[in-house]
């Protein structure tokens, strides 16, 4: 059985298989309920559309993953970060599921969850690519937000603001239990990442993107330039012969599309933007992996739930883009 999508995987043996890892954690900052958003968006019927509308093939094992069992005691504050064991824990554990999907060949979907969970969907994308392929895997970052704080240069100690400086090595760690489980085969390129839809950047995080020559398009380049020749600049510093890992934070949105997120910051992308932009990736042919993060379901709910169902169905549409829907 095919997929409905007329776009030829570059990069997957199975291109009809989805291996999906949902993902109810929400370690990597301090507002629960981020947890509760894999079961909101599998009971709004992304899975059954993914499967029923878009032909895939899934391979999930129908849990949401808590990894009650990984998580400390006790968790002391390391290098300024919040819950350092904790998340540390589970992505490592994270970092396995997806490899031993990502390895078979197949495209791998994770429904996080907040975004430190990246440190490990990235790391087993990054891993199994090389293996399989001995490619360097490119990353795309649509968020509000960087991201790439290291311990030093974070205000908050949350973690979710730090994934990327763990995956590029600018942040290193040698203690196995707080990241250091990162080997080399599991980090990224600053010169494959891209981000787009920035507009909440701290300043420690400007002086990195600055120093390092990273791309990167905020709202600023969007309005200037429109979110269509934003792609084709985003796609063409990557190139046609990458595989790509699509991680995708709902905060990217404008708050009126998404309001039921931890960290919204108005003057964000519209759905259609933000659907364009999963169109495009799918269309490149270059696709491996997606993360959809920090829908929280119980922040901003509204009368009748009507800002958290919005959000799921964002989200939703969202994860169908990046994985073929068309609108044709």
């Amino acid at each position: 059985m095919a997929t409905t999508s007329m776009v030829q995987p570059k990069f997957l043996t199975k291109g009809d298989e989805l291996g999906v890892v949902a993902v109810g954690f929400s370690g990597g900052q301090c507002k629960p309920g981020v947890d509760a958003a894999p079961s909101a968006l599998i009971a709004n019927g992304l899975l059954t559309q993914l499967r029923q509308d878009l032909g895939y093939n899934l391979f999930h094992d129908d849990t949401v993953h808590s990894y009650k069992d990984l998580l400390p005691t006790s968790d002391p504050d390391y290098r300024g970060m919040k819950n350092p064991l904790a998340v540390s824990a589970v992505t490592k554990k994270l970092c396995d599921q997806v490899y031993e999907h990502a390895k078979e060949g197949r495209c791998v979907l994770t429904l996080g969850g907040d975004h430190s969970i990246a440190i490990g969907t990235i790391a087993g994308t990054a891993r199994a690519i090389r293996e399989r392929l001995d490619r360097e895997l490119a990353v795309i970052w649509v968020d509000a937000h960087t991201d790439i704080n290291t311990p030093e240069t974070s205000e908050s100690g949350n973690v979710h603001g730090m994934p990327v400086a763990f995956l590029s090595g600018l942040a290193k760690e040698d203690r196995e239990d707080v990241f250091g489980w990162l080997k080399k085969e599991n980090l990224i390129s600053l010169k494959k990442l891209v981000y787009i839809g920035l507009r909440d950047v701290d300043r420690g995080e400007k002086l990195i993107l600055r120093e390092h020559g990273i791309k990167a398009f905020s709202m600023h380049d969007i309005d200037r330039h429109g979110i269509g020749r934003v792609m084709e600049m985003a796609l063409g510093h990557i190139g046609n012969d990458t595989p790509i890992h699509l991680s995708f934070d709902v905060d990217a949105l404008d708050p009126m599309w998404a309001p039921s997120t931890g960290t919204p910051v108005r003057g964000g992308l519209t759905l259609r933007e933000g659907d364009f932009i999963a169109e495009c990736v799918h269309e490149t042919g270059c696709l491996v992996a997606m993360d959809l993060v920090e829908v929280n379901p119980t922040l901003e709910p509204g009368i009748d739930d009507i800002g958290a169902q919005q959000t799921v169905r964002s989200g939703c549409s969202l994860v169908r883009c990046a994985l073929g829907e068309s609108l044709l």
